[in-house]
């Protein structure tokens, strides 16, 4: 179970999740896809795959190869089921799988059926992927011909054995069920744009009788649909083995001592020409174990040995002072030697081809700034990481994929962005002292710094480079980060919305329909649920229609592109924002100034915090004070009355 009860000081019991992440199975070498410049490393790696030294194939089959040898620590009751030619006989036994990958299965097993496989000339598994154990569109129930690979005695009477499947499970997937989910995501998808083409030609119709709301839903409409179309139309930059310009990793740490370590060694451990790629840590005064975790990770890093260069390669920075995430970016720019500069957030993990893929845009002189794709590393803790997961999946694959397709993305996520370090340092200054209506701003510098970008060069995204994030488990904490990116992304809109005409029409066109959309969203919402039925008597069950048609929108796009079993938490994302979310954008309308992140003690929160402390003091001095005259008052009248 991933579920804590804790109880608090009134007798409830409160439930705290614990994280469930992929729980992969660590290698030999702490760095075992960074290329070895002494040409030591054998021809075959621990996983079975070639290394990128000596690989001549196609870069994609050594990026696939390196994929289905990945494996993944697990807990699986393994059915085990073998046939023999001699008497036709079948015997079954139950055995433990310890670790699994797309090729293969690590059982263990007693010797007694170590001689019955043996003797075996037909292995049949049984088991089941649970959620969480593998990545995600795996989990299913699985029934599959092996071999035997091979086998390690560990006691007297118990041996390891690596089965290895007669086919990848990817492609098992596939014909088990994924043709079936494609088949049904393309009806719905098919389904659901032309009942919504139908619903707003009905819109064209009526649009006399409600100029505005009619508009509305036209203008919502078509920049729904037309995101999904350029999303699903939309192609990455493939890979060129030659394109390796030299890369910078930043990686900014506030109080991250649960995930810092983790995010370092993924940052490090790059598939990537050793001399082009550094790694630095700026940690901006933090009041936990970070900086300790920080010079751990280092130290072993520095021990794996000297054909990784990392003394050369990995270093961090202690800020004096908690200055902030921008002044923590800004000075690992200065300390940054080469051309492009990526920024990595502290609770995010590279896949090791990550930075590979990210730079591939740049071959395009006129690029100025990459974003990765982002996907959920605890996905599968709760309801609302399940939720997350489709949403964050959407909205790189689909939203962020749109505007690529005209090379004018909005904003480089923090997770996982690349720029030209030449843009960063001419507007460093700015960046830092951005302030907006005489209120610093302390957060949302990720899209601060891609409208300065945007400006004068192209913005594009690239789905192959991927990272994973932790995302919020808590709706406290949830509500709180929304709130932020709502008040960042209104600052921001404003802002790039005084450039984003001179961009191509369409991209234009469309950043401005979506600053509308979401602005004038609550109005719609109050208008159509509230004022028509209460002043009409009209039950609104075409906007409500229009609602569900939305939310299966997601949910069948994230089906359709990903196989996933979460699909369904697309859905109620949707229902969920509309009834929590979309209410935070009035308030964001009268509070975007606010500097405070909510979710950390940055020293605006600090400050905003000693603020309302002296005022509850100041409260609690009047009401003493009050008390106190009320009590002279009172004596006063006794001593009268005697």
């Amino acid at each position: 179970m991933n579920i804590k009860k804790i109880s608090s000081g009134n007798n409830k019991i409160k439930k705290e999740y614990k994280d469930i992440l992929l729980q992969t199975k660590s290698d030999r070498r702490i760095l075992a896809n960074v290329p070895d410049k002494t040409k030591l490393r054998s021809n075959k790696d621990r996983r079975g795959s070639q290394t990128i030294d000596n690989f001549s194939g196609n870069i994609n089959d050594y990026i696939l190869s390196k994929q289905i040898g990945m494996r993944y620590k697990v807990q699986y009751n393994v059915e085990v089921t073998c046939s023999s030619s001699k008497g036709g006989k079948k015997t079954s036994f139950v055995s433990s799988g310890i670790d699994i990958s797309m090729s293969g299965i690590l059982l263990r097993i007693s010797k007694e059926h170590m001689l019955l496989m043996k003797e075996a000339d037909r292995i049949l598994l049984k088991f089941e992927i649970t959620p969480g154990t593998m990545p995600e569109g795996l989990e299913m129930k699985v029934r599959i011909n092996a071999d035997m690979a091979r086998t390690e005695q560990v006691s007297e009477s118990e041996y390891l054995c690596g089965m290895a499947f007669v086919k990848p499970l990817s492609v098992y997937a596939s014909k088990k069920r994924g043709r079936y989910m494609l088949m049904i995501s393309t009806f719905l998808l098919l389904f659901i744009t032309s009942f919504i083409v139908l619903m707003r030609a009905e819109s064209v119709i009526y649009f006399k009788f409600n100029k505005w709301l009619y508009l509305y839903s036209i203008i919502a409409a078509c920049f729904l649909l037309s995101r999904y179309l350029f999303g699903f139309l939309y192609r990455e930059v493939p890979i060129d083995v030659d394109f390796t310009p030299g890369v910078s990793i930043l990686i900014p740490c506030f109080n991250e001592e649960e995930w810092i370590q983790r995010t370092i060694i993924s940052c490090i451990n790059q598939d990537y020409p050793i001399d082009k790629l550094e790694v630095i840590v700026i940690d901006d005064c933090s009041n936990d174990k970070s900086v300790e975790k920080i010079e751990e990770t280092i130290q072993k890093l520095y021990d794996s040995g000297d054909q990784y260069d990392v003394k050369k390669r990995l270093k961090y920075i202690v800020q004096k002072g908690n200055k902030g995430k921008r002044e923590a970016l800004a000075a690992g720019a200065l300390e940054a030697k080469h051309e492009l500069v990526v920024f990595v957030d502290s609770d995010s993990f590279l896949d090791p081809f990550a930075i590979r893929n990210l730079v591939q845009p740049f071959k395009d002189p006129k690029m100025g700034g990459v974003s990765g794709r982002t996907d959920v590393a605890n996905t599968y803790t709760n309801a609302l990481t399940k939720m997350q997961s489709v949403r964050y999946y959407i909205a790189f694959r689909i939203m962020k994929a749109a505007e690529a397709y005209f090379d004018a993305v909005t904003c480089l996520s923090g997770p996982l962005a690349c720029y030209k370090k030449e843009i960063i340092l001419k507007n460093r200054e700015a960046w830092l002292n951005q302030s907006f209506l005489g209120q610093k701003a302390t957060f949302g510098d990720d899209r601060a710094m891609t409208n300065f970008v945007l400006k004068n060069y192209r913005t594009s995204y690239q789905d192959s480079a991927v990272c994973s994030t932790i995302v919020p488990k808590k709706y406290s904490v949830f509500l709180k980060q929304q709130m932020r990116w709502k008040r960042s992304w209104l600052r921001e809109s404003l802002i790039a919305g005084k450039f984003m005409w001179k961009k191509e029409p369409f991209a234009s066109l469309s950043f401005y329909m979506g600053l509308v959309v979401p602005i004038a969203a609550p109005i719609v919402v109050l208008y159509n649920l509230v004022y028509v039925p209460v002043t009409y008597g009209i039950f609104p069950k075409a906007f409500l229609v229009g609602i569900l048609l939305m939310s299966l929108l997601m949910s069948t796009a994230q089906m359709f592109l990903r196989r996933s079993t979460t699909w369904i938490f697309g859905m109620l994302f949707c229902f969920y924002y509309e009834a929590v979310l979309l209410w935070q954008m009035p308030i964001a309308w009268v509070t975007f100034w606010k500097s405070t992140w909510g979710t950390r003690m940055t020293p605006s929160d600090l400050k905003e915090l000693k603020k309302k402390e002296k005022k509850l003091l100041e409260k609690r001095a009047k009401e003493l004070k009050k008390a106190k005259k009320y009590k002279r008052e009172d004596s006063h009248e006794i001593f009268t009355d005697e």
